[in-house]
């Protein structure tokens, strides 16, 4: 169970007292809350970190006080001017002086009352705000704070500056934090100590304090000794993790499968290319994972043509060359029934037995599917998260691919496992985004890794220009030459329809202008608004040749093979990340002609977006460009994080990320061959860690050793 000394992080925030259901509702929309969590608790208030702080240290006498300076002034208080009777625009003033001068404390729409209860006349009292010059004279409008002489502890020198939401200050969140820093307690030290003292870092307590409670500027700073310590703090976390995760399956009892050949044979002779250098060494690990009795996890990265599916089906063949099943699963429907038309006239040829299984089979369809799978009648089946449904039963499945699987958790990769006899099922993890190693480390620790860097054989270079929305004409003359010589055009749009609220081209807007020009039998429209047959009939065309130009939204990023379309024109391209435009820009260049991705932009560009179309201009590496994407978006952007509950961090997006996940990866290393269940004194410490940062997987393994 979670230790004792962390139950009152875990509290709800509505524990603190000044924090009721309005306020509840305003820090939630304001804290980055885990995925799985939905009610901010106190834990995840001390994770809301401070952006900077307000210096209140000046305390010059009035006479030196600097206009448009924050000050702390003591003074006495000399009158009360209110504003005439009527007049509700005139401010309510209060006179204040010292011994040098006189200065007006000066309040809009204010309470009367509250004014005189705060400021009684002849009283000395400590303001804390800017001051300004009006009229010759000094003024501070709206003090920050007021307090008396006794109270002087109280006013914070240096002010953390918080993240805000409408409708809730700076004030609220300082108060509710400094209450959650009541709450924490001593836990042990789980760093080492020559470790924590080589780098001057303080404990995890006095960490938390110093950044909510700054003696110093430098207390705040993601560079500052606080901050790094909880960078490390967490990401020490999430590599233990992972190694516990991965210790733990590579323990569980496997199976060795292993195949004769015979299918991998008639699946070499239909394929119209030889495989590359890249393909055939990933081929020989995933062998050998399969032959080993332990269960393999495997993620095979491929740029947008590298050939990943044909390395999933050579794999999948050794299953049934061993009188197996296998799964391969895909994120969207239309990837699913693209995997099938790639696969099915290899499978033919080798006498596999194939059948989808997506949301969209339903009675009788259905029915048959389940009924052939559990009966072994289906060798591969390929589907969409319906394969993970409870009724989905077979008969002997030893390996799943799982495509793009920053779509997908962990637990839902668990689940399908799970449908293995017992004896574990390989997996093979696939993604066409190309991951920088650093994030490799950080959400695929659990995993091994194969790459595919070389293109396969007859894959053109693509011709990468970005042009400003201002020569859109130049442009269209361009596509009807090509055209002409029977060329077929993607137009991405980023928007479905366009709204008052923005300028963006929507994919429905662009499809009627482009019927004005080129024609209604040559221009289709698809989106992931419209029906599903419509979705299916409008790529049917496009693949047939029926239609000329495809305007879509990114629902075609993934997986769509049109070997003859070959110009891809991006519209607001500045509005896209480099991943997802080099993802888009993959779908061309995989036919004889030769092919071209148009950027189109509207100027000015911001230095990001520059950036972005001249590295696009530069290189289509998608290894080099994924680096690129993560020094411009962080790690936690690049896989989507943010959207599929993958683990974002949040505290460790900091200066030197890249050293300290290092360090943090062979400490994790060095402690589980050290102490492989975590049950020496700096083992349970490390417990404790894992549960602040909320690494659940890895906390159950080690609860239920």
């Amino acid at each position: 169970m979670r230790p004792i000394e962390l139950t009152p992080l875990f509290a709800s925030l509505q524990s603190l007292s000044g924090i009721g259901p309005r306020l509840l509702v305003l820090m939630k929309k304001c804290v980055n809350l885990p995925a799985g969590i939905t009610e901010p608790r106190v834990l995840d208030l001390l994770w809301h970190l401070p952006t900077g702080v307000i210096d209140r240290r000046a305390e010059p006498a009035i006479a030196e006080a600097v206009p448009g300076s924050i000050a702390t002034l003591k003074v006495r208080v000399l009158k009360h001017k209110a504003p005439p009777r009527g007049n509700t625009r005139a401010p309510y003033k209060v006179q204040v002086e010292d011994d040098t001068g006189k200065l007006d404390l000066v309040f809009f729409h204010a309470e009367r009352k509250f004014i005189e209860r705060q400021l009684p006349v002849g009283e000395e009292r400590y303001v804390s705000g800017r001051i300004e010059l009006y009229s010759d004279k000094l003024q501070m409008s709206h003090p920050d704070y007021i307090v008396p002489p006794e109270a002087r502890g109280e006013l914070p020198m240096l002010e953390p500056v918080y993240p805000l939401t409408a409708g809730l200050s700076g004030k609220i969140v300082q108060k509710a934090t400094r209450q959650a820093l009541e709450r924490l307690r001593p836990v042990p030290e789980w760093q080492e100590a020559t470790w924590i003292k080589s780098r001057g870092w303080p404990t995890f307590g006095d960490a938390l304090q110093r950044l909510h409670k700054p003696a110093d500027a430098s207390d705040v700073s993601p560079a500052g000794a606080p901050w790094q310590r909880l960078a490390y703090d967490e990401l020490l976390a999430g590599q233990l993790a992972l190694a516990l995760v991965r210790q733990n399956f590579k323990s569980r009892p496997g199976r060795s499968v292993k195949g004769d050949g015979r299918v991998r044979a008639r699946l070499a002779d239909a394929l119209p290319f030889a495989l590359t250098n890249a393909q055939r060494e990933a081929m020989r690990e995933i062998e050998a994972d399969m032959a080993a009795p332990r269960r393999m996890l495997r993620l095979l990265q491929g740029d947008v043509g590298s050939g990943k599916t044909v390395v999933a089906l050579l794999a999948m063949a050794i299953a049934v060359e061993a009188g197996a099943q296998a799964a391969l699963m895909a994120p969207t429907e239309v990837l699913a029934r693209q995997h099938l038309e790639t696969i099915a006239p290899l499978a033919d040829k080798a006498d596999l037995r194939i059948a989808l299984l997506t949301g969209r089979e339903k009675g009788r369809a259905r029915k048959d599917i389940l009924e052939r799978l559990a009966s072994g009648d289906i060798d591969i089946i390929i589907g969409t998260h319906a394969l993970f449904q409870a009724d989905v039963v077979f008969r002997d499945l030893a390996f799943a691919v799982i495509d793009e699987q920053h779509r997908f958790g962990v637990h839902q990769r668990l689940s399908l496992q799970s449908k293995g006899n017992g004896t574990g099922t390989d997996v093979l993890v696939m993604t066409a985004t190309p991951i920088p190693r650093t994030l490799v480390m950080t959400h695929y620790g659990d995993l091994d890794v194969s790459r595919l860097t070389e293109k396969p054989p007859g894959r053109k270079p693509v011709v990468t220009k970005a042009i400003p929305t201002d020569a859109m004409e130049r442009l269209i003359e361009r596509l009807r030459a090509q055209l002409a010589e029977g060329a077929q055009v993607y137009w991405v749009c980023p928007l479905i329809e366009s709204s008052e609220a923005s300028e963006l081209a929507a994919a429905e807007e662009r499809h009627a202008h482009l019927i004005q020009l080129f024609g209604k039998e040559s221009v289709g429209l698809l989106h992931g608004g419209m029906p599903d047959k419509a979705k299916d009939a409008a790529m049917e065309a496009f693949a047939l040749g029926q239609l000329k130009i495809l305007v879509a939204t990114t629902v075609i990023e993934v997986g769509v093979n049109v070997p003859n379309a070959n110009i891809m024109v991006i519209e607001h391209a500045e509005r896209f990340g480099l991943a997802q435009l080099h993802q888009l820009r993959g779908r061309v260049g995989r036919g004889t002609r030769e092919s071209f991705c148009m950027l189109l932009y509207k100027a000015p560009l911001g230095e990001t977006a520059r950036q972005r179309l001249e590295m696009m201009e530069a290189t289509e590496d998608g290894f080099l460009i994924a680096e690129k994407d993560l020094e411009l978006r962080g790690g936690g952007e690049v896989l989507g994080a943010r959207q599929s509950g993958m683990p974002g961090f949040r505290v460790a997006e900091v200066p030197g990320f890249e050293a300290l996940l290092t360090a943090a990866r062979d400490d994790a290393r060095m402690i589980l061959t050290a102490d492989p269940m975590l049950s020496s004194p700096r083992g349970q410490a490390l417990r404790t860690l894992l549960y602040i940062f909320e690494c659940d997987e890895a906390v159950r393994l080690f609860r239920a050793a």
